[in-house]
């Protein structure tokens, strides 16, 4: 038993990037000092919802959600999962377009989502439903939805399941911007004060080195949340959401948070009072 020993909670999805990301900390392989890390998998869409009331110290988070936290966490400058020139897909069981998609119901993985935001910068108004994020392509497949719109290993596997691709909301993104596209991000709580906050991001960024550094074991372990896929599917996965970019925004990185934010303001999806210019990203050193 550590002296002082502290536990701080851990939300994050049940998808091979996140499983990557952590697989240090999982497994007992970093020193932390006093701070041990209890794990909590869950998806996206209610890790967004318990982040309002604070319910973990640390958390995944879509970056849409943040601005409904921000006053009680802060963003790391570490974990990011940010499409570069890839994305969110919007998938059909048949041959259509965009125009033609746009008047369609589409299933989306929920409204917190960086997703739908995405979709919404891209399309504008829509019809949509949520849908767990791993029913969506079944339920376009057995055509229940005509259109779905589809994130995690999907956007590797589309093609062997046998969707047709509408629009790869990513690389709308870089062509409009010339930015990746911020999905998710980590969190951590304020009130526990910004050095501990310091200290918890730097655990969070030597988890994502360790794993990158020693990946045989962290792919291994992340295919287990990988719903089926096969190791170079995985690996291929991992490789799209787990890299340099992760171990550190960036100012391009920063500068997408912002602008993905500042865009969403000007659509009425973000909270209009948000000042993009004053998101503390903890361990950058702004």
């Amino acid at each position: 038993m550590i002296e002082n020993e502290v536990e701080y909670k851990i939300g994050h999805s049940p998808d091979p990037d996140d499983a990557f990301m952590f697989y240090a900390l999982t497994k007992g392989s970093l020193k932390t000092e006093n701070r041990k890390y209890d794990h909590v998998l869950l998806d996206i869409e209610t890790l967004n919802e318990h982040a309002k009331s604070g319910k973990y110290e640390v958390s995944a988070v879509s970056i849409h959600s943040f601005p409904l936290i921000s006053d009680k966490y802060h963003l790391m400058n570490c974990g990011a999962s940010m499409g570069e020139g890839y994305g969110p897909m919007l998938i059909s069981n048949k041959n259509i377009t965009i125009e033609e998609a746009k008047k369609k119901k589409i299933a989306i993985p929920g409204l917190g989502t960086s997703a739908y935001l995405a979709l919404r910068l891209a399309w504008g108004e829509v019809d949509v439903e949520v849908v767990p994020f791993d029913e969506i392509m079944p339920r376009v497949l057995s055509d229940d939805f005509e259109v779905g719109l589809i994130i995690h290993e999907g956007q590797v596997t589309w093609k062997d399941e046998g969707v047709k691709l509408i629009q790869d909301l990513g690389i709308w993104w870089n062509e409009k911007t010339g930015l990746p596209l911020p999905l998710g991000g980590n969190i951590v709580r304020k009130d526990l004060g910004l050095k501990e906050c310091e200290k918890i991001t730097e655990d969070v960024k030597n988890s994502i080195v360790w794993s990158i550094e020693n990946p045989d074991a962290s792919l291994e372990f992340a295919k287990r949340w990988g719903r089926g896929i096969d190791d170079d599917t995985n690996k291929k996965f991992v490789q799209m959401y787990v890299n340099n970019r992760t171990i550190d925004y960036g100012d391009e990185g920063r500068e997408a948070i912002r602008e993905f934010l500042r865009q969403g303001i000007e659509i009425g999806l973000v909270r209009e009072d948000l000042d993009v210019n004053k998101i503390t990203f903890v361990g950058s050193g702004e």
